[in-house]
């Protein structure tokens, strides 16, 4: 189903960005896992919007309430359904956007498909939609942490044209969250953020790239042919809002060398097989090697922007939008959050999935 996600490790989320709630519901979740709101809740706190002045002025406290799937501070195994009330809702402010098209936006596909749409705020198109997928991620990260010790680190690398160069190649989260922009680097937060600024004073929006690492993946998640691990992590990626690329270890950077000098040489390592290098971001094969998870997600500005533009109406007439609304002037800062949660739902799925195939049965 198109809401849905996981095989064995399922979410479904639910909600628009304007109506009454949002949130998940998630099947597959081992039962007795200890779980409370506030261990949800602080991940959809660093998820929020208004949080900076960076991002979007929407306020909301993003509060999350557990409906079903838990009794006396564990999981009972049963179905998790997980809600978030919209409380700052104000749909009249796209009120102009109900017949105009915006540039680069999901008006026109989502219309042309469907044959209308929720003009509030994008519907199900706006990133609000994501607050479903932090509170299973949230899950997710849980167990993977319980059952091998799993750290996810997602981070900001690129705002525009600033770069920052790699001095922790994997950064604490104190790091990451030092600054708004969740850049650990910060001499080059300090020039995100002002970039950031400069371009939201103007009405306009940037985009930027994501890092994302994960130590303690065990050898053998994944599968060789569909569902490659690369390929469930590029294809949970590509899902999100204003996702525009996806590279996993050495990236399309590796064309530039020969085989000789990409290939990850094999060598023993405290008793393990391990590599000297990790050009291959810690898959081969489309299956886990044990070393670190290395991929970088690109998100493009906002499509949403304060400024005027040309564009065509429901009857294809010519005209001109100025948009209106609260949007993040670069989504990356809050994207950080999104992109480990995800991670996370991928990395459990393929460990149940794993577990299932190879340590059920015993021949």
């Amino acid at each position: 189903m198109p809401n849905s996600f996981g095989k064995l490790f399922t979410i479904s989320t639910w909600g628009e960005s304007h109506g009454p709630s949002v949130g998940v519901v998630v099947d597959g979740c081992p039962p007795a896992l200890p779980l409370t709101e506030a261990e949800v809740q602080a991940e959809l706190d660093r998820r929020r919007p208004g949080q900076s002045d960076i991002t979007t002025p929407r306020k909301e406290a993003d509060t999350i309430e557990f409906l079903s799937g838990t009794f006396e501070g564990r999981t009972t195994g049963q179905p998790l359904a997980m809600l978030v009330r919209n409380a700052d809702q104000r749909p009249g402010a796209y009120d102009e956007m109900r017949e105009k098209f915006r540039p680069s936006h999901a008006d026109f596909t989502y219309t042309t498909k469907f044959g209308f749409r929720d003009h509030r705020g994008g519907g199900r198109s706006s990133a609000r939609e994501t607050i479903g997928r932090v509170a299973a991620g949230a899950i997710a990260r849980k167990i993977l942490k319980l059952s091998g010790g799993v750290e996810i680190r997602a981070f900001v690398t690129q705002v525009h044209d600033i770069v920052a160069p790699t001095v922790v190649k994997f950064p604490t989260l104190a790091q990451v969250e030092a600054t708004a922009v969740r850049c650990p680097h910060p001499a080059s937060a300090e020039r995100m953020i002002a970039r950031i600024k400069q371009v939201r004073a103007k009405g306009d929006s940037v985009g930027g790239v994501i890092e994302c690492r994960v130590r303690g993946v065990p050898v053998g998640l994944g599968e060789p042919v569909f569902d490659r691990l690369e390929a469930d992590l590029a294809k949970a990626m590509l899902s999100l809002p204003a996702t525009k690329g996806f590279e996993i270890g050495s990236g399309f950077g590796g064309v530039l060398l020969k085989g000789s000098q990409h290939n990850d040489v094999f060598v023993s390592r405290r008793g393990q097989v391990g590599t000297a290098t990790n050009r291959s971001g810690g898959v081969q094969g489309g299956i886990s090697n044990g070393e670190e998870l290395v991929f970088r997600v690109a998100f493009k500005p906002t499509a949403t922007i304060l400024q005027n533009q040309r564009t065509v109406d429901l009857r294809g007439a010519r005209t001109e939008l100025k948009a209106r609304g609260r949007h993040d002037p670069c989504v990356v800062p809050r994207a950080v959050v999104i992109v480990e949660a995800m991670t996370a739902l991928v990395l459990v799925d393929h460990w149940m999935r794993h577990a299932a195939q190879n340590k059920t049965f015993k021949f």
